[in-house]
């Protein structure tokens, strides 16, 4: 799973059968916390969240499903192929989420069963050993709507079973239906043993109405129009996967059509399911999907393993995007036409829960607490993915920005361990520990062993716990295997500790010995985390080159020398850019400059830019514009930071060079940040000219909406004029930028715009959340009748958004009943100003005003209060 929100910090968003045993209350005591008592006594024995109890063995399962649309609710018919583990068992317990279950069947015979508290214990013929299977046949009906529902951050509801606009009421949203069963919600829609080391084959058979589209894991084999003139379509996966993994996708989507062609020539299906509006855009959103496929089971040395890889797009997503085996679910925010994909593609998104097919659902993480073995992979698969595709620079600057959402994650949530035993709620898990730390962490491990050990051991890891669940430990020794090192210090300073290293560096230079001596101290707080054994190279530049020398930091301060020949240029205290360490470095802006010019990394040319600058001497300017020329997009938006440092002729080449990146830069980022460094360097009259080029000619809709902003600013009523033709258009980004410009400038004409992008289909994902702010800044600025009309389209987002809406909504309120309430003790003060003047013509139409913002501001405070519940 990808979780967006993660992505904001960086800113998302994924064997045998095991069965609760007899005793269903077994883990309430890993609800409570170890007691300790005042003389330091633990009386309790601590959390420990272990992995299931393996007790039945899942073998098959066979789904049969129809819909009250209406009601929201599914008619189920569930054939669990089943058999004891080891131990011979007379009962078989499910979990079943807030159903009705008519029957129970075995041998055609009706079963007693007990069903309470969300659990299915069903009383079988005989007792069975784990020679023997048996299938029961389950008459049920699934209520996800009927049923109290929770949620967290990364998967903000466990409903498990979603009707998307079922009776058609909002012409804005095609009626669907889609499920998602990570965490454990799987069990909402069927009966099953809801644990990710849970394994079994399966097959669906769903009917519908002849117009509406399926989807669901493994092959379509047939679909069959019935004598109602309703359609069964049967899927059946023959591979098996956890329960978490089954989907279920339907709506009238329209199927654009795509194929991967295997390493031994066969073809399979690489489709994607997308609303008609979107058919268009589809391969521009996903057609690098085969290349994805080939690009990593070449990289594995393990081919695609299922038997198709489809991918939908749905509304009102509850996560980022899901990992279903061979039926990936994405949020409506992937969708953007072609001049959207010039801001920014979602490939990290593809990339990462295609790689989840075979670190995720191939092999499965034997428990939440492990979660880290699906997540961590597929994070990183972003960095391999940018790597192959882009360049190094792109996947080092992506692999930096993971890096601060977990520095940005542990700091807000606090620290834990990767392999976290102790958690309170599962989806705690789905952290920057578990995707970002993860990542990083195996990067720092590729970098140890090197590619052919790494990739080699992530062979043998696959191969060997393929179809099964696995622990850490499975990984550990499938490195320690095909390296010959035992690598336990490795996995329990990264997976079995918290925290990270902090490292502080400071270097003395002996020039007549020619020896420079580097000092390294560990400075985390040791009473949280361990001190770290950290193998790194340092680079050395002297009159000679370059010289790698390899060291390993494990102590709390330690001392190395090197020697150098001639001049000491430059030193770069990790040179392959690798250690997930925060870092202060003791260097001289000489040497940073050196180490832009002779680095070569992302990292150490975006350090020569930063740190390189801090005077305004010639060699610093010039180091400026040699930025503005580098290869890779964000050292050219970095030294864009840096152009104040230039002077004099410098100053006017810099501002020729940005003048010319805003027109021809082939990254919009890069335009951007030149339009806004020229935006405070230019006369009006030039900018202005500047501006409308920009409008009438650059095909980003980020730097066109840039480019308004900036002449808003300037010219509010030329921007407005220019921005009114641009309302049409069919994009998330364009929109949204339009509602930044008319928060600060437009009247209560552009309501009806602002209320259409808020409620509309147009604007997707946080682009939602922009235009939500955007209004609100504009009420703030309107008149009494545009916040009460405004309180409509407040209130259908707080009962029919996306869930960025839902969850920024209150805040939104509370700025808006924090403005009401101000705006009333103005009132106030004016009413009792025109009382003392015995003006009572305007002290009536004030009192009537009182009332009216009174009014609306006890609205918006009671709609609050109910999201908020």
């Amino acid at each position: 799973m990808k979780n967006i929100l993660l992505g904001g910090i960086v800113l998302v968003l994924t064997s045998c059968g095991s069965i609760k045993t007899e005793a269903l209350e077994v883990h309430k005591e890993m609800s409570e916390e170890a007691e300790v008592l005042e003389s330091g006594i633990q009386q309790k024995r601590s959390i420990y969240r272990e992995t299931e109890t393996i007790a039945t063995d899942l073998v098959h399962t066979k789904l049969e499903v129809s819909f009250d649309w209406p009601k929201s609710r599914m008619n189920g018919v569930a054939s669990i192929t089943a058999k004891p583990h080891f131990y011979a068992s007379d009962e078989l317990i499910l979990d079943a989420k807030g159903m009705i279950i008519n029957s129970v069947e075995l041998n055609k015979k009706r079963m007693n069963f007990e069903y309470k508290e969300d659990f299915l214990k069903i009383f079988l013929d005989r007792k069975y050993t784990r020679d023997d299977e048996y299938t029961v046949i389950i008459n049920y009906v699934a209520c996800p709507d009927e049923r109290e529902i929770g949620g967290s951050k990364a998967i903000t509801s466990d409903k498990g079973l979603y009707f998307i606009n079922p009776k058609g009421e909002d012409n804005n949203k095609m009626p669907q239906i889609w499920t998602q069963g990570e965490t454990e919600s799987s069990s909402v829609w069927f009966p099953t043993i809801d644990s990710p080391n849970a394994k079994t084959t399966q097959e669906i058979f769903i009917t519908v109405e002849k117009k509406y589209t399926t989807l669901s894991n493994g092959r379509l084999l047939t679909s069959k129009v019935t004598a109602d003139g309703k359609r069964v379509d049967h899927w059946k996966q023959e591979l098996p996967h956890a329960p978490y993994l089954f989907m279920m996708g339907i709506g009238e989507f329209k199927v654009v059509n795509d194929s991967y062609t295997k390493l031994d020539g066969s073809k399979m299906e690489v489709n994607y399911y997308i609303e008609p509006e979107w058919e268009s855009s589809a391969k521009a959103i996903f057609g690098e999907t085969p290349e994805m496929i080939k690009f990593f089971s070449e990289k594995l040395g393990v081919e695609y393993p299922w038997d198709k890889y489809h991918q939908i797009v749905v509304r009102d997503y509850v996560s980022g995007a899901m990992e279903n085996t061979g039926a990936v679910i994405f949020g409506d925010y992937v969708y953007k036409n072609k001049r959207e994909l010039l801001d920014g593609t979602d490939q990290s998104t593809i990339a990462h829960e295609l790689f989840h097919h075979w670190f995720g659902d191939l092999v499965t993480a034997e428990s939440w607490s492990n979660l880290t073995l699906n997540e961590s992979f597929a994070n990183y698969s972003q960095y391999l993915w940018d790597e192959h595709r882009y360049s190094v620079d792109e996947a080092d600057f992506n692999a930096e920005v993971e890096a601060d959402g977990y520095y940005q994650s542990a700091e807000a949530q606090g620290h834990h361990d990767l392999v976290w035993f102790d958690y309170n709620e599962k989806d705690q898990m789905f952290d920057g520990h578990s995707y970002n730390k993860g990542g990083r962490i195996l990067h720092m491990l590729r970098n140890y062993l090197g590619d052919e050990a790494f990739f080699l051991a992530l062979k043998k890891y696959l191969e060997e716990n393929k179809f099964k669940a696995a622990e850490f430990h499975n990984l550990r020794l499938a490195f320690e295997e095909v390296s010959g090192e035992d690598l336990n210090w490795f996995f329990n300073q990264w997976y079995l500790s918290s925290g990270h290293p902090s490292l502080k560096f400071t270097q003395s230079n002996d020039t007549i010995a020619e020896v420079l001596t580097l000092s390294v101290e560990q400075t985390q707080d040791l009473s949280m985390f361990p001190i770290f054994k950290l193998p790194t190279q340092v680079a050395i530049f002297d009159g000679e080159g370059k010289h790698i020398h390899k060291v390993v930091i494990d102590e709390l301060n330690e001392t190395f020398t090197f020697p150098y020949k001639g001049e000491l240029k430059g030193v770069i205290y990790d040179d392959q850019n690798m250690l997930l360490a925060k870092i202060k470095e003791d260097k001289t802006p000489e040497q940073y400059i050196y180490q832009y010019y002779h680095g070569g990394n992302y990292n150490a040319r975006k350090e020569g830019i930063l740190k390189g600058t801090k005077d305004k001497s010639e060699i610093t300017q010039q180091l400026v514009l040699d930025g503005l020329n580098d290869p890779f997009w964000n050292i050219r938006v970095l030294a864009i930071g840096k152009s104040g440092k230039l002077r004099g002729e410098m100053k006017a080449k810099g501002i020729e060079m940005m003048r010319a990146m805003v027109v021809n830069d082939p990254k919009s980022a890069v335009r951007v940040a030149a339009l806004n460094a020229i935006s405070k360097q230019l006369e009006e009259a030039t900018l202005a000219g500047i501006y409308e080029g920009v409008v009438s000619k650059d095909l980003s809709y980020s730097v066109v909406s840039s480019a308004l902003r900036s002449l808003g600013q300037q010219d509010p009523d030329r921007a407005l004029t220019l921005a009114e033709p641009l309302e049409s258009e069919k994009s998330s980004k364009m929109v949204s930028g339009i509602t930044q410009l008319y928060s600060g400038f437009a009247g209560a004409d552009k309501f009806d715009f602002f209320n259409e992008a808020l409620n509309g289909t147009t604007v997707q994902g946080f682009d939602k959340l922009a235009v939500l702010n955007s209004m609100t800044l504009y009420l703030t600025r309107q008149n009494i009748e545009t916040l009460d009309k405004a309180y409509v389209s407040y209130a259908n987002l707080g009962e029919n958004g996306g869930f960025y809406a839902k969850m920024f909504l209150p805040q939104n309120l509370n700025y808006l009943v924090g403005y009401l309430g101000d705006k009333v003790e103005e009132l106030d003060s004016e009413l009792k100003e025109h009382e003392e003047n015995n003006d009572e013509i305007y002290a009536k139409k004030t009192r009537q005003k009182i009332v009216k913002y009174r009014a609306i501001k006890t609205k918006y405070s009671e709609l609050k209060a109910s999201l908020e519940k």
